[in-house]
């Protein structure tokens, strides 16, 4: 109850304060998630106008796991106004907008250099349809990292996770992990390292690197770095704000997010190799905690299982739902990431 009234004066404070083009109200990431967070996007907001080269422009920036709302809503947040700009969280808005989920489907990009391509192809649909639903435009997209399998109970391929309950993030994913006999649980990510060690869950899906920064190391033994997804984030700004915006200010912002998200692609793919190793106890180990996890690398079965998860699984699951809330969705898919892919 206590933290309810909590989030509600948060909310209520943020709500009736000041509007103005020039300071930007800013939801970012959770502090919980790690180094992206805390390295590259709070020193950018921190630093908005050299950044953006916007003179008189300044941030108040909070991460989402500070201003007590839920992440889940953050598209609402956006199209009323609360915020101008939101770090969004796009597996766990897409219930609101399952065209999102589009971007990455598990089993769609099994690496940085198709993530960049299915990202070309795809968000300017996704864009579309937000500034159509939610008042919202899309300043661009990165990835997390490539996201892994940590378990407790050991596992030596994907056929061990029958009967075991899996923390999963989005729908597409639970489809995924219900495929092969899990049984897939959604948790918020700050809850996760609590859930792992409680026994509440057996194992549960993220980037290594953000584990590592979260604790899922110490209440974990095993980890398969097989990439079922990306982890797919973005920035948006209301489209209210934009349009105050005059064309010069609106191409140095998006210039500006450009470079941010190409900073992330790239931190975002050194983290993961790096963080890989400090699960694992190998060295150099530079940027987490070094710990001894097993490491169980994915058999040519899991390889291939994960593989023809588009066709199989992800693609026809997502199918059926978002075409249910936006009519022509999957055919807009296919003829953009589905045709490059030959599917």
């Amino acid at each position: 109850m206590k933290h309810e009234i909590t989030a509600s004066a948060i909310a209520l404070a943020i709500l009736t304060a000041p509007v103005s083009a020039e300071n930007l109200r800013v939801m970012g990431q959770p502090v919980a998630t790690g180094l992206i967070q805390k390295n590259v996007e709070q020193p950018f907001f921190e630093n908005f106008a050299t950044e953006t080269g916007l003179e008189g422009f300044t941030a108040d920036y909070q991460p989402v796991d500070v201003t007590g709302i839920k992440d889940t809503e953050q598209l609402r947040i956006l199209k009323d106004g609360l915020f101008d700009i939101v770090s969004l969280r796009l597996s766990q808005v897409s219930r609101d907008e399952p065209t999102i989920l589009g971007l990455d489907l598990v089993g769609l990009n099994p690496d940085y250099a198709t993530g960049r391509t299915t990202v070309a192809e795809f968000a300017p649909i996704v864009d579309a349809r937000l500034q159509e639903r939610f008042n919202t435009k899309l300043l661009g997209v990165w990835p997390f990292g490539p996201q892994v399998l940590f378990c407790e109970p050991e596992i030596d391929s994907l056929a061990d996770l029958t009967g075991l309950k899996v923390r999963v993030y989005d729908q597409n994913l639970a489809e995924f992990v219900s495929l092969v006999g899990g049984t897939p649980v959604p948790i918020g990510f700050p809850e996760v390292q609590q859930s792992l060690a409680r026994g509440v869950i057996d194992c549960a899906i993220t980037g290594p690197s953000s584990a590592n920064s979260a604790g899922w190391p110490e209440v974990s033994s095993y980890t398969m770095p097989i990439a079922f997804q990306l982890a797919m984030n973005g920035y948006g700004i209301n489209l209210d704000t934009w349009k105050k915006l005059t064309p010069d200010q609106q191409a140095k912002l998006q210039a500006g997010f450009d470079k941010l998200s190409e900073q992330i692609w790239t931190y975002s793919e050194e983290l993961f190799t790096d963080a890989v190793r400090c699960n694992t106890g190998e060295e150099p180990c530079e940027t987490g905690t070094s710990y001894n996890l097993t490491l169980v690398e994915p058999s040519a079965a899991d390889m291939e299982l994960v593989g023809t998860a588009v066709p199989n699984v992800s693609f026809p699951a997502w199918k059926e739902v978002c075409d249910v809330s936006n009519p022509g969705c999957s055919a807009a898919w296919m003829d953009s990431v589905g045709t490059a892919r030959g599917l």
